[in-house]
């Protein structure tokens, strides 16, 4: 198999609300795989019905890894994440099983098929030297400095995310180039072998299960939950604040809207998302789009995906044997 540790994992996407999480289950169960969460909004400690989080009961006894890694005020990049994946994906392999990537944040399919370039490496004696100006003159300052010669990154980092604000203003200072022109993904389309598919119901069907799904949250107590995540110690970041959903009860928290209005708000910006995120699924060479039937049953649609999956890493298996023997 490849060497890229990424190459050897399963893929399971598709747009919001097309039932990615029940599938994932069912198919780890024949696969004898753990979920590895491909989701930017999950990451977040404490934001649980609004991101559509699976609970313990419907994880079905399958690992579930990168769900509730950070707090709500702390931020994270594709670089963050590709560092946590390949800690998840080690250790699953490590046991004998398979990771099974399960989620709808394309930057992330991107980044984790293609790969991301995330800079120069550190100077040791530069990050102590901002370390110490860091404590000198506050996170406020630190990140107004940011601010002023990479705004790209700046507008994603919290101010309090000491950690990241050093990283780019030493990146700044060692090369002359913000962090953010560092920060590219390759372009290297990864191997056919890679199993990389996405769900796709008639889209009609997928904006009822959005509508659906977003009263659902509001009657399981998703006001109750914005409204701890506001009044915490700390701030929600602005990228948590800005989550879909999140967003909205915030603005009716503050008498913006009523709470009908913001229903409907959060089921019109998540129909939205979610036909992005098919243009995004097509628009990646490695995606096999696979129409489904909303109503057919999940154990079915597993045992389909599994056949297939298998069929693929038969291929792949077949092709190392004949280029072995030819070599």
């Amino acid at each position: 198999m490849t060497e890229n540790p990424f190459h050897r994992a399963i893929y399971l996407t598709g747009p919001t609300a097309s039932g990615k999480s029940a599938v994932g289950v069912a198919l780890a169960h024949r696969l004898g795989a753990e979920v590895i969460a491909m989701d930017s909004a999950t990451l977040y400690r404490r934001m649980d019905i609004g991101t559509a989080k699976p609970t313990p009961e419907e994880r079905g006894g399958i690992p579930h890894h990168l769900i509730d890694v950070i707090e709500p005020w702390e931020s994270a990049s594709v670089a963050d994440f590709l560092g946590w994946a390949r800690v998840a994906v080690a250790e699953i392999e490590a046991r004998g099983r398979r990771a099974l990537f399960v989620g709808g944040t394309a930057l992330y399919l991107k980044a984790l098929l293609r790969g991301l370039f995330d800079g120069p490496g550190s100077d040791a004696e530069l990050r102590r030297q901002l370390e110490v100006e860091a404590e000198a003159i506050g996170d406020a300052e630190m990140h107004a400095r940011l601010a002023a010669i990479d705004p790209r990154s700046a507008a994603r980092l919290h101010p309090n995310d000491r950690r990241r604000v050093i990283r780019a203003l030493e990146v700044h200072a060692m090369t002359g180039r913000p962090l953010s022109d560092w920060q590219v993904e390759h372009h290297q389309v990864a191997p056919a072998t890679v199993p990389v598919i996405a769900l796709e119901p008639p889209r009609e069907r997928l904006y009822e299960r959005i509508d659906g799904r977003v009263v659902a949250f509001f009657e399981k107590g998703f006001v109750e939950e914005v409204r701890a995540l506001r009044d915490a110690d700390r701030p929600l970041s602005p990228i948590a604040a800005q989550a879909i959903g999140y967003r909205e009860v915030l603005d009716m928290l503050e008498g913006r809207a009523t709470l009908d209005q913001t229903i409907e708000q959060i089921q019109t910006r998540s129909r939205q998302f979610a036909k992005r995120q098919a243009t995004w699924f097509r628009g990646l060479a490695e995606v096999r789009s696979l129409p489904i039937d909303p109503d057919v049953r999940v154990e079915t649609l597993a045992d389909r995906l599994a056949g297939e999956i298998i069929q693929i890493n038969h291929r792949d298996t077949e092709t190392q044997r004949i280029t072995k023997k030819d070599g």
